[in-house]
């Protein structure tokens, strides 16, 4: 019995859709967290959660960017919150657990865990150095040649903006996590790193505009994480922050992955399940 966890399935790429194809629990009871960037058209997204659901115990989802674009080539036109909405909706049809619910309790090895997907969009503040405003920020990415598809295909309706809509975010999930019992540990899932460290070895770094927000980075020590989960780099590693694991959990594009020396990580464990019990008779 294990809580396992992968992100960034990207299935309108043959080679990842088979990969999908073949994703097995080791267990009847194991756990399965997705981390966002399933896909980037609606029918794609629940083609991949229907599978996964009906094979592991439970699954939780949180979105991607790419869950996040109205691609034109979309039947399923929707923006924004509206097409986040209507995500969620639809997996929860299929037993998904998304960042609308109430937060799962993984029974681990070292006793209960909260399992809190989160919805955290990026609100520019990853900034280069020497750079204070979005603006500022945004005019060194393009110099650079570097500007995420997020600016053209990820609308914010009904927000005015991006981060707003991740202002919006911040709050509500501030709450959320608030309210849980502060004698209980938690595995904090977004699809955005949570700290900006993971984001210092990018090869462009000009793209961490697009990949977070400042206002999480003491999440993991104020909310007790035994681990956290994301994944939207294309990095996957993990590294350590104040003591807790912070685990990228994505695939990739088949061009990143092709190219390691060693096949795709695949699933990755993020925390055990109890030891069986062994019932034994006594001696007479």
């Amino acid at each position: 019995m294990s809580l396992l966890a992968i992100s960034d399935l990207h299935v309108r790429y043959t080679e990842n859709r088979d990969i999908v194809e073949g994703l097995r629990p080791e267990s009847d009871d194991d756990w399965l967290v997705v981390a966002g960037d399933v896909a980037e058209t609606f029918e794609d997204v629940v083609w991949a959660l229907r599978i996964l659901s009906e094979r592991f115990a439970k699954v939780i989802w949180t979105p991607g960017n790419h869950e996040l674009w109205t691609p034109p080539n979309d039947p399923v036109q929707l923006r924004g919150e509206e097409r986040y909405r209507h995500l969620v909706d639809t997996l929860r049809g299929l037993g998904v657990v998304t960042p609308e619910d109430p937060y799962e309790v993984w029974q681990g090895a070292t006793g209960p865990v909260a399992i809190a997907p989160l919805f955290v969009l990026y609100d520019y503040t990853f900034r280069p150095p020497g750079t204070f405003t979005k603006a500022g920020a945004l005019e060194v990415a393009h110099e650079a040649g570097v500007v995420a598809t997020d600016e053209y295909l990820l609308h914010s309706d009904p927000y005015p903006s991006r981060e707003a809509w991740c202002r919006a975010r911040l709050d509500y999930t501030r709450d959320r996590l608030d309210r849980i019992d502060p004698e209980l540990p938690t595995v904090l899932v977004n699809h955005f790193p949570l700290v900006r460290e993971p984001t210092r070895v990018l090869r462009y770094p000009e793209f961490a505009l697009w990949c977070g927000t400042e206002a999480t980075a003491d999440w993991h020590t104020k909310y007790r994480a035994a681990a956290v989960v994301y994944g939207h780099l294309h990095i996957p590693r993990t590294i350590h922050c104040d003591g807790v694991p912070h685990r990228e959990v994505s695939l990739g594009y088949p061009r990143e992955w092709r190219s390691r020396p060693t096949a795709p990580a695949g699933l990755c464990r993020i925390l055990a399940g109890p030891a069986p019990r062994t019932d034994r008779v006594a001696p007479a």
